[in-house]
């Protein structure tokens, strides 16, 4: 033994060699903010619907959790849950679709990228479809078109308004055209729904890009963005290369899309639910909910 070791009191725990040391606090218990890079306590950043309390900054958020913070809690059910993915092309690229789709569904609980459920908001009926980014990006594939339009149809049925909102990076490669299809499927299916004069309100979230953003996203009768949300069609580090000039400052940020009069309006999603439900009772004609 050495004399170091004699020295040290024997209640002295100490690491051994090549032993990583383990944290007494638990994992998930703090978040840094990506904007101001404030640290705050996970549960009140949960609470204040994931936007940082201390720059408003809008982190994302899970199709479930955009479900939740819309429509009430009594009375709802989900639409097309039955419908799964295929690979009807047996694509492959560094690895084969199936197993694609198998981690994604482990990875976010959902077996696609878009939940669509019918129930009220403030007591006023309405079908949201919401996308979920961690399930391939939130990438439109044909199950996506085909949950998007039961949910219209369900809105048409009933003669209820239809909510959706987006967080994509577009098109899903895997399903080739089969997903560029999608995007007249679904544009196609909202004729129908202005035809029952029932309104359609788009929420557009970060990010929001490719076929959904030059599809359903932008033809809603009123258009809503999250703020700093990544809304457009290419990158724009694309949009840089193509046109070889510098990009003003804020492209394609909802701001910027304000400005230039492609949106309606920029809510905070903390006051989305009262903003929606007094836009449905407008557009219905209905008194005001409650």
């Amino acid at each position: 033994m050495s004399w170091l070791k004699k020295l040290l009191p024997p209640k002295i725990k100490r690491a051994e060699p090549g032993v990583a040391r383990r944290s007494a606090l638990p994992e998930g218990l703090w978040s840094k903010c990506p904007s101001c890079e404030a640290v705050l306590y996970a549960t009140d950043l949960a609470n204040n619907a994931n936007v940082c309390p201390k720059c408003a900054h809008h982190n994302r958020l899970g199709a479930r959790e955009r479900v939740d913070l819309l429509l009430d809690a009594e009375g709802r059910f989900e639409i097309g849950a039955e419908v799964l993915p295929v690979d009807p092309l047996r694509f492959k690229d560094s690895r084969r679709y199936p197993e694609r789709l198998r981690d994604a569904t482990e990875s976010s609980g959902e077996t696609d990228s878009l939940v669509v459920m019918q129930g009220t908001i403030r007591s006023l009926p309405a079908v949201v479809a919401a996308f979920e980014f961690d399930f391939m990006g939130g990438s439109m594939g044909s199950v996506l078109g085909e949950r998007f339009v039961r949910g219209v149809q369900t809105a048409v049925e009933n003669r209820i308004p239809f909510i959706c909102v987006t967080a994509s990076g577009g098109a899903r490669m895997q399903e080739g055209l089969f997903s560029l299809m999608q995007m007249a499927k679904t544009t196609a299916a909202l004729t129908r729904l202005s035809q029952v004069r029932q309104p359609f309100i788009s929420i557009l979230t970060d990010p929001t890009m490719g076929g959904v953003s030059a599809s359903f996203a932008f033809v809603g009768d009123v258009v809503i963005a999250e703020p700093g949300a990544l809304i457009g069609f290419a990158g724009p580090r694309v949009i840089e290369q193509t046109v070889r000039e510098k990009l003003p400052p804020g492209f394609q940020r909802s701001e910027f899309l304000i400005e230039k009069g492609a949106l309606d309006m920029i809510v905070d999603r903390r006051e989305l639910k009262e903003r929606v439900a007094s836009l449905l009772a407008l557009l219905q004609k209905l008194p005001a909910a409650a």
